[in-house]
């Protein structure tokens, strides 16, 4: 896929390595301009705004796409672009089942980038230098690029999955936890899927518990709220820990990483923060302490979206700590700030979601023992 009035000669190149590698390719042109008219594009007289336009092509290129997966045309999908290829390009993938091939050779900013893996699962090969013909550079890329889509197949099983698959939601912090729900889960036969709380991991997590793949969920780090309510750079945006309810099936809450808010180096974090407690968990990573006002906050969204619930749900909570950090002696250990979290939660959630109050920290073994059992009893409940 490419826009074949600017990035043609690249088109061309990319489409005879993939051929000459014995794979069969289709172009397709999502170009804003045609050969010979200088005419802006009108609709009914009305001049459209390019925003428009490009949100028509990639409408229209959704479709195409589609209808060639369907029909097994087409096993993978690559796109050379710059900026605005590269939107219409997020645009047309965006409901490519996950694990579907999405390779994008793109010179557009490292922002919007890094957007677009926010919403998909599109394999990113930044060029570093413009798309502007073949030369020695760019050959390079293409080859690769060629080599390495050409290489790509998606084969959807055909056959109905015979174990139930558990959504777990995990960060470093809470690493240990996430690790011994696996396991557990793994020796009751059941496969677990974990997700990295990192904003991209939670929104695709939500998106996949919509679609119907998992059975049941571990959300054991939530800390993508605590970025939504404060304003850091991991929120999972507004349709976090909702869609478990949506679908009906068993939801086990707990407070992972409630306590910190994510920023990038020191020097990113907003000036009415400054006064804050940090620590920098890497050169890349900044981590805020939440205050007792924000973890409110934080509960009083967790019980509202969790209060959606038909289906089972419980909210553990680990009153020895939520993260690696808030342990005795941890620099973010504030037992009034976690204990602001589990207030608000009891306060707003109806009586029928139980809170269980555990004596342990959230990377003990018997938190994730607690944890992994409970859905385990629902789902053999469910037969």
């Amino acid at each position: 896929m490419a826009t074949l009035d600017t990035k043609g000669a690249e088109a061309s190149y990319l489409r005879n390595v993939i051929e000459g590698l014995g794979r069969t390719t289709v172009v397709l042109d999502v170009g804003t301009s045609k050969a010979g008219s200088d005419k802006e594009p009108t609709d009914g007289g009305r001049a459209v705004s390019p925003v428009e336009l490009l949100n028509d092509i990639a409408q229209s290129a959704r479709k195409m796409v589609d209808d060639l997966r369907q029909s097994g045309a087409i096993s993978a999908i690559v796109g050379i672009a710059g900026g605005k290829g590269s939107a219409v390009f997020g645009e047309v993938v965006r409901d490519l089942p996950y694990g579907f091939p999405k390779l994008l050779v793109s010179s557009a900013r490292p922002a919007l980038l890094a957007e677009l893996a926010v919403h998909n699962d599109i394999i990113l090969y930044p060029t570093l230098v413009d798309l502007f013909g073949i030369n020695a550079f760019t050959q390079r890329v293409l080859d690769n690029a060629g080599r390495a889509v050409a290489a790509m197949q998606y084969e959807p099983s055909r056959q109905r999955r015979r174990k139930k698959i558990v959504a777990i939601t995990a960060f470093g912090v809470t690493t240990p936890a996430a690790n011994q729900c696996v396991r557990r889960l793994g020796e009751a036969g059941l496969d677990a899927i974990v997700f990295p709380a990192n904003g991209a991991g939670g929104r695709k997590m939500e998106q996949l518990i919509a679609a119907g793949e998992f059975d049941a969920v571990i959300d054991l780090t939530t800390t993508e709220l605590a970025d939504e309510i404060v304003g850091g750079t991991a929120s999972a945006g507004p349709d976090r820990l909702k869609a478990a309810a949506d679908r009906s099936i068993p939801q086990v809450v707990a407070p992972g990483a409630v306590d910190m808010v994510n920023f990038g180096p020191p020097s990113s974090v907003p000036d009415q923060f400054r006064c804050r407690q940090f620590y920098s968990h890497t050169r890349y990573t900044t981590l805020m302490r939440t205050t007792p006002s924000e973890n409110a906050s934080i509960g009083r969204l967790t019980a509202e979206r969790l209060s959606r619930a038909e289906a089972p749900a419980i909210v553990l909570w680990p009153a020895k700590g939520v993260s690696d950090y808030d342990r005795d002696g941890g620099v973010f250990r504030d037992c009034n700030a976690d204990r602001a979290w589990l207030d608000a939660v009891k306060n707003n959630l109806p009586p029928k979601i139980t809170v269980r109050e555990l004596n342990c920290h959230i990377n003990d073994p018997e938190f994730a023992e607690a944890a992994a059992s409970w859905i385990l009893e629902q789902l053999a409940q469910e037969g």
